[in-house]
């Protein structure tokens, strides 16, 4: 999908428990477009997986899957929710076995590919605010609109325990970084932001300024 086919899109990516999910929401809200959760929707295909009994390591399973699954979505608060054969299954998200599962699921081609393309038709539909680990460098690469949330590991560590999650960070780095569909790692233009210190309102207010000195209309 080329930029002209689309409407606007700002790409949020940064590891687990960077912030981002938080940051992109409430800029989402600020700005008046629509929050994506790339990380959700692929937190509902894993959950699938492992509720049709199929080992996560089993990826021509996991891909004959994909195939079969309808995926539709919902909006709601101005987030849009992604629907598995009708179904929300956001209060299945962040159980333990999805956690310890979805890094292995989301390297498994075929669920990236579906994953990407539903993400570019919502952004046919509406103005995006897209978080997640590829956003910038792979689902929309050509926006101008790129930022990177970080943190520390201490920091990152401590705000998902306090979540009452418990993915071990370092390991969901390692994983993320690796793999070989869509690795983790900072666009070359996108702008990198360390969120360690600094507030979710206050990096949201960093990243408005940021976007009206790229001329977004806000």
């Amino acid at each position: 999908m080329q930029a002209q086919d689309r409407h606007r899109v700002i790409a949020i990516d940064g590891p687990a428990a960077s912030g981002k999910s938080s940051v992109a929401r409430q800029l989402a809200r600020r700005l008046g477009f629509v929050y994506v959760n790339s990380g959700a929707m692929y937190r509902a295909v894993t959950w699938s997986v492992l509720n049709s009994t199929i080992d996560p390591s089993d990826r021509p399973r996991i891909a004959e899957l994909i195939a079969t699954l309808s995926l539709g979505g919902v909006l709601r608060d101005r987030a849009l929710h992604l629907l598995i054969d009708g179904v929300d299954l956001t209060g299945h998200l962040h159980e333990d076995r999805v956690n310890d599962e979805v890094s292995r699921v989301s390297t498994v081609p075929e669920v990236r590919n579906v994953l990407v393309a539903r993400m570019r038709d919502y952004a046919s539909k509406h103005d995006l605010v897209v978080e997640g680990r590829d956003i910038g460098s792979v689902v929309f690469s050509d926006t101008p609109y790129k930022f990177f949330i970080d943190a520390s590991l201490k920091v990152r560590a401590q705000r998902r325990a306090a979540q009452g999650h418990r993915d071990e960070i370092a390991r969901r780095d390692q994983a993320d970084s690796s793999r070989a569909a869509s690795p983790l790692f900072v666009a070359k233009d996108a702008e990198v932001i360390d969120t360690s210190h600094l507030t979710v309102d206050a990096v949201v207010d960093e990243i408005v300024k940021r976007l009206r000195a790229k001329n977004l209309k806000i």
